[in-house]
């Protein structure tokens, strides 16, 4: 399968993206930010980092880019979107997902493995993990906290919409939230960073579930489509 990893004026996790979805044995495809070709890729990957500075808001100067134009086509025609914390933050600048991240709740810098507690197995992102099960995975993150008022959150609990939570809180987040995805289930973002987390050797080869699910549903849909 081919996957495509957007690079963004100050992305840092790009190249790591790259490389995790390699490990599977599939084709990671480099994409620009300024370039509104997907290159017919199978999924996309918008990854972490601080693209244009965090300027205004994070996120907020990217979800303008010629490149989530494209993504944001890609995404309307059933295409799979990830986004990994900058990712997520700009998913949700764009509209693509519902919620904001504001400022960690103390104001911090989080760097560190968290628990995490799978809420929904209903998703082509989490299909290769049981309900309930907890998945270690790294954070690094200043504005990682997911908001969305009574109202709304209630609606996206309802709806099956809120994938991944904290299993201890660590910035604020409402309802203890990590990873949410839209309405369709084709586009997922979370804070985490599961492209951190493809080896045992380095504290955990948990976010692989997630990458790895991700291929299983990109090429599901492309077979679907030929």
């Amino acid at each position: 399968m081919k996957v495509g990893v957007v690079t963004f004026p100050g992305s840092l996790d790009d190249v790591d993206a790259r490389r995790a979805v390699t490990i599977g044995g599939n084709e990671a495809v480099a994409l620009w930010h300024g370039d509104d070709d997907l290159k017919g890729v199978d999924a996309v990957v918008l990854p972490g980092g601080f693209s244009y500075g965090d300027y205004l808001r994070c996120g907020a100067i990217a979800c303008f880019s010629p490149a989530m134009q494209a993504v944001t086509a890609f995404a309307a025609d059933g295409g799979l979107v990830l986004g990994i914390c900058n990712g997520f933050q700009i998913l949700c600048e764009a509209g693509l997902l519902p919620g904001v991240l504001r400022r960690n709740r103390d104001l911090d810098f989080v760097c560190r493995d968290v628990r995490l507690r799978v809420e929904r197995t209903d998703t082509v992102f989490t299909a290769r993990c049981e309900p309930g099960q907890e998945l270690t995975i790294p954070v690094k993150h200043g504005e990682g906290s997911w908001y969305a008022d009574e109202s709304l959150y209630e609606e996206l609990d309802a709806a099956g919409q809120l994938v991944l939570r904290y299993a201890e809180d660590c910035n604020g987040s409402v309802g203890d939230v990590a990873g949410v995805s839209n309405e369709e289930r084709n586009v997922f973002g979370l804070m985490p960073h599961p492209e951190h987390a493809v080896d045992p050797l380095l504290g955990s080869g948990d976010g692989a579930l997630l990458l790895a699910a991700l291929v299983d549903a990109a090429r599901e849909r492309t077979l679907a489509l030929t």
